[in-house]
């Protein structure tokens, strides 16, 4: 049986952590985006703004779409004129290079659904 399951370089428990100069340049070049830290790993993190529940739960499906394609799945906190996106990557507990790119087309999908 074939599968059609996107193989994630930064779910692999041997992928690396992105290094420290390009997570500083991606916050600084999207300073819309935040580190957040739970249980000693770091997440980046942003949260969108949205007219109502209905539209915060569109943009969160949206999210999740892409995330599935992609076989790298954020945190989505949804709420009543918000949705709030964590990007990490769970077996290295922390930020992978892949979740700075995601985190930026997050970005692109709000603008290009949503603004």
């Amino acid at each position: 049986m074939e599968s059609d399951a996107v193989v994630c370089e930064a779910c692999q428990p041997d992928a690396e952590k992105v290094e420290v100069g390009k997570l500083d340049q991606f916050l600084l070049e999207n300073n819309s985006w935040r580190l957040s830290s739970e249980m000693d790993t770091e997440m980046l993190e942003k949260k969108y703004s949205v007219k109502n529940f209905a539209e915060a739960q569109e943009f969160a499906k949206v999210v999740g779409d892409f995330a599935e394609k992609q076989g790298h799945h954020p945190r989505i906190l949804l709420e009543y004129g918000s949705v709030t996106v964590n990007w990490w990557s769970h077996k290295i507990r922390g930020i992978h290079a892949k979740d700075l790119t995601l985190a930026a087309a997050t970005d692109q999908l709000f603008k290009e659904n949503f603004e």
